[in-house]
């Protein structure tokens, strides 16, 4: 049984993703961001960084398992049910290409996306802003393009294998939907993210969460 703090459209976007595709029971609790309750006490108890998600595995070893940082979320679901099969093999060369890949999107792509949608955060001088999310546009640009060639020949970013990776790129996808050339219209990441957005479990996600259209 799981619990995910959640807010629609935001990082827990992918995880929700994992829980509707792997089919355990899990339960959502929506925050309100509109009164910041992901800033109040309570919240803060579970996940001190204040941020969207947290999940809650209340059936790990020991007890009630917190964890937050959407990547760690996906990767934690997806070695508690192989059976899934949404992450390849530990100690095999397509889970070390998985790592690489998640660690790109969140470390490259997300950190570029929340510069560009926040960037009063990243100065101190009101001045400097446009200036901060024209660069992060462009970064971004620069970055969905290398993703897109990658996946000239595959279908989903470890080729053949659909992976958690996937439902990631999918949510950034949709973060990039206002940029000027949006990854959308990419023609290779945007026939991957096609097949995704397909995907049964991506439905009943998009559905529950009430997330309108068009998603990306």
């Amino acid at each position: 049984m799981y619990t995910l703090y959640f807010y629609p459209g935001n990082a827990s976007m992918a995880p929700h993703f994992m829980l509707e595709d792997i089919g355990a029971e899990f339960q959502l609790r929506r925050l309100a961001r509109e009164t910041n309750e992901h800033k109040g006490a309570a919240y803060l108890k579970l996940n001190p960084c204040g941020r969207i998600p947290t999940l809650i595995d209340h059936d790990a070893p020991g007890g009630d398992l917190v964890i937050f940082e959407a990547a760690a979320i996906c990767l934690h679901l997806a070695d508690a049910h192989p059976e899934a099969n949404l992450a390849p093999a530990l100690g095999t060369p397509e889970r070390a290409h998985l790592y690489q890949w998640l660690i790109f999107l969140t470390n490259t792509i997300q950190e570029g996306v929340l510069t560009y949608a926040y960037p009063d955060r990243y100065t101190t001088d009101p001045d400097g802003v446009p200036a901060v999310k024209m660069a992060a546009e462009k970064r971004l640009t620069d970055m969905f393009a290398i993703v897109d060639s990658h996946l000239e020949r595959r279908d989903y970013l470890l080729g053949a294998q659909f992976s958690l990776a996937d439902y990631y790129l999918l949510m950034l996808t949709r973060w990039g939907r206002n940029l000027a050339a949006p990854p959308r219209d990419l023609p290779y990441l945007g026939a991957s993210v096609a097949r995704t957005l397909a995907r049964p479990a991506v439905e009943r996600a998009i559905a529950t969460e009430g997330v309108p259209a068009p998603f990306y």
